[in-house]
């Protein structure tokens, strides 16, 4: 009976990690989006502070694909942050459940 707990206990606990993992996993593509969705930010920001320089309708024909691009990199940021975060809150509740499971899990957790 004690081995069957305990193989349980190491099942749970692989388990946890393995939810840990991905959750790792989550965090390292939100630190991307978050890097994507600041690269069109920052590119805006260069052009505001160079336009003095240029006259923005003789460069239009060089604007209108940069703010496309621009436009597809923030919707990009955006959705790797959204998917992020939906499966950081997905990880979140299998790990409660496994919690749920076990006191001696819960106790390590927390």
């Amino acid at each position: 009976m004690e081995q069957e707990n305990t193989e349980n206990v190491s099942i749970l606990i692989g388990e946890a990690q393995l939810i840990l993992a991905e959750k790792r996993t989550s965090l390292a593509v939100l630190r991307s989006g978050v890097a994507v969705l600041a690269l069109p930010i920052t590119v805006l920001s260069f052009l505001i502070a160079t336009s003095k320089y240029y006259d923005f309708f003789s460069v239009l024909h060089f604007v209108i694909p940069l703010f496309c691009i621009l436009g597809a990199l923030t919707l990009f940021g955006i959705y790797l942050i959204a998917r992020s975060v939906i499966r950081m809150q997905r990880h979140d509740k299998l790990l409660k459940k496994i919690k749920a499971k076990n006191s001696a899990i819960s106790e390590l957790m927390d």
